[in-house]
């Protein structure tokens, strides 16, 4: 199958839709070879089934998604980058920032890559410094893997590289494996988050995303490395994996070592009406808003968001009036630039997402934006900002929406409290471990005296091999009837084999039994495909039909033999003259079983004279 696939293409737009997975960004080659080595361990052996079969089997996204996001990490991994980012990036980043320092590892898979830096930074800075000063978000589109990266629970081969020191200093042994410390866990911050289709996180300091980019193509590659523009601070330094370069975006970023893949973020002018162009040097003139209907105009005024909405030259096009009771705006700024407004730089700086809402001409999101009241109280606000497009996709503007969050604040502190409470409750837990620790100590002795049942099962074991032995002589047994059994098979197949005439054994319902050689070579049809047929069915040369009082006098008993001749037509197409011998076949105890039909070329022919079995009962 092609990468143009159409089939392909539409199991992919269903993945978008259904499960908000948007795969269409990745490189065709490895993504196509990635789904079919998922689908050659299923039923559907193509593209449109496989679909079908994602939409009754819903538990089969979770193995597809597995095999298309390969998770493949390690702590340290490539030791010589690391090395140099700790000896040359790190110290210069801590000592520009006096303040918190940020971090991004995206693609983090299963932790490795996260806390791998959280332990760069701990031995950089110490770890009290760290546990004040550092955050690290990390981020990943496997919603698994984050759980696992979660738990920081690893096995000794995950830590096998990994050098003594710095496994006794940051792991603790916990029933065979190693959790990474508490106390610097809590400086990192695991969420969901896809590099194509979710916003990026802002003001980062340091940007890890190493082997990702790979499994893009061109296009998405671009649009993700200037999400990462915008996510770095001045200043900040994106750190990639071996496979990924950047020649190709000087204007991005530039190389501090090339050769570990360490870039600094470059600065870029003022984007204005989805151009890169310099700030402007002049005011426009303040405009009268005209055109819009009343009602819809009305509708706006009176939502209960805060709403302002900026044409794409960056003028302040409409306020609604929560707009205006929270942040002051009037309907005097209507006109005016938007950068000149307080709004534009507080509670957070809005113009560089709204540039990035118009490059992308996406949604962005700006959650957890704290806003200082009159009265003294703090508001908490999620800002979206939504690029408007017309129908000839020529950008309009934008509409900056305010939603209030300070209730789910609220209820996010309460957590907080009762996860406070819950290490509490934790610490009481541990106290009682230590007693179930003495209560184990009790089972011990109960663990002697299961041994000693164990001594007496033993000795149950070695009476149960005896009569194994015995049991082993009686199957020997059996092998050499089997074997006699066998032989007479043969002997009787043989027989059947060598005789001149076509024999036929019938049961009582005339199913054919045996189909020998001969009434192979007569009929032409091969013993795997008589036996088992009902006799008067079969489709040969000789007139079955003819032959069923015979058979039927025999099979009653009314006759011991009955003799019949006609013509029949071989399988060459052949005209003979057929004499057919019909005898019961008895038995000792049951008397008549079946029949047996003997068939001879040749009208008046010595059954002797070819072999023919003579016609009387078996």
């Amino acid at each position: 199958m092609t990468q143009t696939d159409p089939d392909f293409e539409a199991l992919l737009v269903y993945l978008k839709e259904a499960r908000g997975f948007d795969f269409t960004g990745y490189k065709r080659s490895s993504l196509v070879r990635r789904v079919e080595r998922r689908m050659s361990q299923v039923p559907p052996d193509d593209y449109a089934e496989y679909l079908d079969y994602l939409q009754v089997h819903p538990d089969e996204f979770t193995a597809l998604f597995n095999t298309i996001l390969i998770n493949v990490t390690g702590f340290f991994r490539d030791p010589d980058a690391w090395s140099a980012l700790s000896r040359e990036v790190l110290p210069r980043l801590i000592d520009e920032h006096e303040g918190p320092l940020r971090v991004w590892s995206a693609g983090c898979a299963s932790g490795e890559e996260a806390y791998t830096l959280a332990m760069a930074l701990a031995e950089a800075m110490g770890a009290e410094r760290f546990r004040e000063r550092v955050k690290i978000y990390a981020t990943d589109v496997d919603e698994e893997s984050l759980a696992h990266a979660r738990q920081a629970t690893y096995g000794e081969r995950d830590l096998q590289h990994l050098e003594p020191e710095l496994l006794e200093r940051y792991f603790e042994p916990a029933g065979g494996r190693f959790t990474f410390r508490k106390d610097l866990r809590r400086s990192i911050i695991f969420r969901r988050n896809d590099l194509v289709q979710d916003a990026p996180i802002s003001r980062i300091d340091l940007l890890v995303c190493r082997n990702a980019l790979m499994y893009f193509n061109a296009e998405t590659q671009t649009r993700i490395l200037s999400r990462f523009h915008f996510a770095l601070a001045p200043g900040g330094v994106l750190f990639l994996g071996k496979a990924e370069m950047l020649l190709s975006h000087a204007n991005l970023f530039t190389p501090l070592d090339l050769k570990r893949r360490m870039f600094r973020k470059v600065s870029r002018p003022v984007l204005n009406g989805g151009a890169y162009l310099a700030e402007p040097t002049h005011t426009p003139p303040r405009t009268e808003l005209f055109g819009l209907d009343r009602l819809r105009n009305e509708a706006f005024m009176a939502s209960p968001v805060a709403q302002v909405v900026v044409t794409a030259d960056g003028l302040v096009a409409l306020t609604n009036r929560h707009a205006e009771t929270l942040f002051g705006v009037s309907p005097r700024d209507i006109g005016r630039p938007f950068r000149d407004l307080d709004l534009s730089y507080r509670p957070v700086e809005l113009r560089g997402y709204i540039e990035q809402a118009q490059v992308e001409r996406r949604v962005t999101r700006i959650d957890d934006v704290e806003l200082a009241t009159g009265a003294g109280e703090k508001q908490f606000l999620n800002i979206l900002i939504h690029p408007l497009i017309d129908s000839d996709a020529g950008l309009l503007g934008v509409v900056v929406i305010f939603q209030d969050m300070s209730a789910s604040r609220r209820l996010q502190d309460e957590l907080e409290h009762a996860n406070r409470q819950l290490e509490t409750a934790y610490e009481e837990l541990q106290s009682t471990n230590e007693e179930l620790e003495t209560t184990n100590e009790e089972l011990q002795s109960t663990v002697e005296e299961l041994e000693t049942t164990n001594e007496e099962l033993q000795s149950t074991n070695e009476e149960l091999e005896t009569m194994n032995d015995e049991l082993q002589s009686i199957n020997d047994e059996l092998r050499e009837r089997t074997a006699e059994l066998n032989d007479a098979n043969s002997f009787m197949e043989a027989i059947l084999t060598s005789l001149q005439a076509g024999v036929v054994v019938l049961d009582r319902e005339m199913h054919i039994l045996v189909w020998n050689r001969r009434s192979e070579d007569l009929w032409g049809l091969r013993p795997d495909e008589a036996v088992g047929q009902h006799f008067l069915n079969i489709d040969i040369g000789l007139s079955t039909g003819q032959l069923r009082p015979l058979i039927r006098d025999v099979l009653s008993g009314r006759s011991e033999r009955e003799e019949s001749e006609q013509a029949a037509v071989n399988r060459r197409g052949r005209t003979v003259e057929l004499r057919v011998v019909c005898t019961p076949l008895t038995s000792e105890t049951a008397g008549v079983i079946g029949a047996i039909l003997v068939m001879e070329v040749g009208t008046g022919a010595n059954p002797a004279a070819h072999g023919a079995l003579p016609p009387t009962s078996a």
